[in-house]
């Protein structure tokens, strides 16, 4: 049985489609530009599978809640091209298959939780670091919910005393994503965190910021791993400094495992979020699973 998936982020659109054990047959990457355009390749793609259902993970906001009239639609997003546009109606008139819908964020916490790092456990947090940050977590086997979807990039952070950064989140200023997302750390240093891998200082900040959000994530939520990813932590000499000082933060007041085994990189590298999408497709079938 196969089922789709498609990772929509602010870059680009990943499609692919899967069978039920999460096994990738075949994708395809799609720039992220106007509806119309992108939407219409999008839905190309999927004419040539006969695919049972699709999952969405997407970029937000958006709303999840399905007796909201306009649930499955992206509704406040910086993308201005892409505001209140009704993905999950668009997708089931184009292909007349079931969809499951929730953030790109969720989304690669399910693919973890059940295939990837966190696989055998029944709760997890997968945070992003890249254009933006954004993080989504697995509880009791759940993807976490309420109101409406976790927006944990925008919590607020002290400010490292020797930081005059302003921050660049356009609706909080400084906002963790404000301060620690890959814009800022361009904006602030003066160059892409590629060109910065041999500079400490620019780590050790990011370790500062990103910390003091795990921190409070564990205390909150009491995950049982977490797991980071996104472009930014690809620089991996970050989980050094993000090991160390959330601990220097907790100060024995939680018991954690070996830290370097608790906050660990996606088991499923960079398709934690398309391998996701199709466990959301499975759902959209079997809601209870």
């Amino acid at each position: 049985m196969l089922y789709g998936g498609i990772e929509a982020g602010g870059t680009k659109f990943i499609c692919a489609v899967g069978d039920e054990n999460g096994k990738l047959v075949e994708r395809i990457q799609i720039p992220t530009t106007v509806p119309a355009d992108t939407m219409e390749k999008v839905i190309h793609f999927f004419r040539d599978f006969d695919v049972h259902a699709l999952g969405i993970g997407s970029f937000g906001p958006i709303d999840i809640d399905p007796v909201s009239p306009t649930y499955g639609t992206i509704t406040s997003t910086p993308k201005k091209a892409w505001r209140n546009y009704p993905m999950v109606e668009k997708v089931k008139e184009a292909l007349g298959v079931p969809v499951g819908f929730h953030t790109d964020v969720n989304t690669a916490a399910l693919g973890e939780a059940v295939y990837g790092a966190a696989k055998g456990l029944d709760s997890c947090l997968y945070m992003t670091v890249g254009t933006g940050i954004g993080a989504g977590a697995v509880i009791d086997g759940r993807l976490l919910q309420g109101l409406s979807h976790p927006e944990m990039g925008h919590i607020l952070v002290r400010r490292h005393p020797r930081d005059s950064y302003r921050g660049n989140c356009p609706y909080h200023q400084d906002c963790l994503e404000g301060l620690a997302a890959g814009p800022a750390v361009e904006e602030r240093w003066g160059e892409k965190g590629i060109h910065l891998t041999d500079r400490p200082e620019v780590w050790q900040l990011e370790g500062y910021y990103l910390a003091q959000a795990l921190m409070q994530w564990i205390l909150v939520l009491s995950p049982q791993k977490i797991i980071l990813g996104g472009g930014v932590m690809k620089q991996r000499q970050i989980f050094a400094y993000i090991h160390e000082q959330v601990a220097e933060l907790l100060n024995g007041y939680v018991t954690l495992p070996p830290i370097d085994q608790y906050i660990v990189p996606p088991g499923l590298g960079d398709d934690a979020g398309i391998v996701g999408s199709l466990l959301l497709a499975e759902r959209a079938v079997q809601p209870s699973t």
